[in-house]
């Protein structure tokens, strides 16, 4: 509990750091001419960066520790906001971004220690905590970046977040120890490589792993292509600007938290992880189809209340049950394979709805993406048989 505390902090710092400046780049890109592609491109940089370091950053860990690998990843992030801070073209947000990518390519990382030090069947719960730790960090970055925006100007927000991603990265070096077993199974299991993980995947979609992360792959890209052109929606039907839209931003990561510490571990005893998983499916599908369709505060909060509660629900879920279906040595890796085919969709949703939106319509990204996250539902259906007992291999 004592290390799953301190990844907590560090997690939740990170957050912090990054949320500050997300909600701002839409209207920074802006500036400097950018389209509502453009914004899908960059906000989907950071995925693209992801994609290629996230099995990279999952195998290094196995063999030479969880600890290393996030205080190099905290490192990056804090060069991306120094970056960020002193942008002055597009094509600078951009590189800001992809910096930021490469050192995000150890979420992947943060959750194989979780369920290393987790047992197996509280992985769901203990996963869903770290979520609620990232998510209180959504609250208060996206309201303290539009405040250091508004009263001390665009570079404000990033160089605060590198303040803090450099005191965050002191703090996970002097009290985050190694995961116990990460050290153990690393020098006496040999696993597969990171190659061979990624063509499994794509070769063999029917085994429970690779359906698991093809879940997690078409719900975190639906959702995360959103934050594209939701700033752009909020802008131009309720007047939304970037002094404001950090508080839009507070909300999703209010109802992240509620959720994550008051429901997830009761839903979880309930429901068990797939069910519950499939829950939220059908609440973020819901919400994100509901969003475009509000022409008042009430709609549009109800819109806000439903995505959250999906993703809290939909993420730890498959998460915690991919955990059972990979080796113990392996999981940092599938971890990384996860997070990478996840950074696929985060860096193609993202282009596709900033298209969508200048040509199409506001509503088309959101209802195109709430609908594939309700087609995903057929995925994760019948798993239940094929998941393997704790800490075997996955069935094939």
């Amino acid at each position: 509990m004592g290390k799953l505390v301190v990844l907590m902090v560090t997690a939740l710092v990170d957050m912090i750091g990054l949320v500050m400046v997300i909600p701002l780049l839409p209207f920074y890109a802006e500036r400097f001419g950018a389209t509502g592609a453009a914004i899908g491109m960059l906000i989907g940089a950071f995925s693209v960066a992801q994609l290629v370091s996230a099995p990279f950053w999952g195998r290094f860990s196995d063999r030479r520790g969880r600890r290393p690998t996030l205080v190099i990843g905290l490192f990056t992030s804090a060069v991306s906001y120094l970056i960020f801070a002193f942008a002055n073209s597009f094509w600078l947000l951009v590189v800001s971004r992809v910096v930021q990518g490469f050192g995000g390519g150890t979420v992947g990382v943060v959750q194989a220690y979780v369920t290393d030090l987790a047992a197996p069947d509280d992985r769901a719960k203990s996963l869903g905590w770290l979520s609620a730790a990232t998510s209180f960090g959504a609250v208060v970055g996206p309201a303290a970046g539009s405040l250091l925006a508004g009263i001390w100007g665009q570079a404000a927000p990033g160089l605060a977040a590198a303040l803090l991603s450099l005191v965050n990265m002191g703090f996970a070096w002097r009290y985050l120890r190694e995961s116990r077993e990460a050290a153990s199974t690393t020098t006496t299991i040999r696993g597969q490589g990171t190659r061979e993980a990624l063509w499994h995947v794509l070769r063999n979609p029917t085994t429970p792993a690779a359906r698991l992360i093809w879940t997690y792959t078409v719900a975190i890209g639906a959702f995360y292509g959103m934050v594209a052109v939701f700033a752009q929606f909020l802008q131009r039907r309720f007047q939304v600007d970037e002094q404001t839209i950090g508080y839009f931003f507070m909300w999703f990561g209010a109802m992240g938290v509620l959720t994550r510490l008051a429901l997830i571990g009761p839903a979880v005893k309930w429901l068990g992880e797939l069910p519950l998983s499939r829950v939220g499916l059908v609440l973020l599908g819901a919400g994100m189809i509901l969003f475009p369709l509000s022409h008042a505060y009430l709609t549009l909060w109800i819109a806000m209340t439903l995505m959250p509660l999906g993703t809290a629900f939909t993420f730890p879920g498959v998460t915690a049950t991919l955990s059972r279906v990979v080796p113990a040595n392996e999981r940092g890796l599938y971890m990384g394979v996860q997070q990478s085919f996840g950074g696929a969709a985060r860096g193609l949703f993202p282009w596709w709805d900033g298209i969508a939106f200048d040509r199409y319509g506001m509503a088309s990204p959101f209802v195109t993406a709430g609908i594939l996250c309700l087609a995903s539902i057929g995925l994760a259906l019948g798993l239940e048989h094929q998941v393997a007992l704790p800490e075997q291999k996955p069935k094939n």
